[in-house]
């Protein structure tokens, strides 16, 4: 069953990517829009453009990250690829999140929860960050699983909106609903799962090989 729910959490991100990549990188930005939020997005392209292929490289990378063969066997691909993950993806990413955020069309609630992942996100990668060049792997790792669960919002925004209009619900009351819900149950169920694996991972020591 892990196997299983591993397959298509990959899946769905190799989705969301390439929608996005497809999207922004070979159509004119909003053309799948209304009329208001396409203009939104051209005056603002910046940050648009900014916040989506950044966010592309750490959904991408993230899982990398992950793959404890390359923790083990190729430390330096592991490390510049988490310098680029935390870099770019994060930092860039959350920063024109936190930027778009204020100029969002939805309501002030649904502003406020995208603003808010935007802060946790970047929180989150600069504790990953700290932790790492401090020798602490334990926090380290624990940081990071909060870190990646905030990236995967991008994935849960885009499997409950259809879900949310298939069941007919209101768009603009499912839409302030879901810049909550597409990454509180991602930080919640990270925390669980951390803290189930916490005391083994815990007698590594800082520094370790398995860094």
């Amino acid at each position: 069953m892990k196997k299983i729910a591993h397959l298509i959490l990959v899946l769905l991100i190799l989705f969301v990517a390439g929608s996005a990549i497809y999207n922004y990188g070979f159509k004119p930005l909003g053309w799948n829009l209304p009329p208001p939020m396409k203009f939104n997005y051209q005056t603002h392209w910046l940050g648009i453009y900014t916040h989506i292929f950044a966010s592309v490289i750490a959904l991408l990378l993230g899982p990398v990250q992950f793959w404890a063969r390359l923790r083990q066997q190729q430390r330096q691909v592991h490390r510049w690829l988490g310098r680029v993950y935390l870099g770019v993806g994060v930092l860039l990413g959350g920063l024109s999140g936190l930027y778009m955020s204020l100029f969002s069309l939805a309501s002030p609630a649904a502003r406020l929860g995208f603003a808010c992942l935007a802060l946790c996100w970047l929180y989150t990668g600069v504790r990953a960050y700290q932790t790492i060049r401090a020798g602490d792997i334990v926090q380290h790792r624990a940081y990071m699983v909060r870190n990646f669960s905030l990236t995967l919002a991008a994935v849960s925004l885009r499997v409950y909106l259809p879900l949310s209009m298939m069941a007919g619900m209101d768009f603009g009351m499912a839409y302030t609903a879901i810049a909550w819900l597409c990454w509180i149950p991602n930080l919640v169920l990270a925390e669980l799962i951390w803290n189930r694996s916490a005391r083994p991972l815990a007698l590594v020591p800082p520094g370790s090989a398995n860094a």
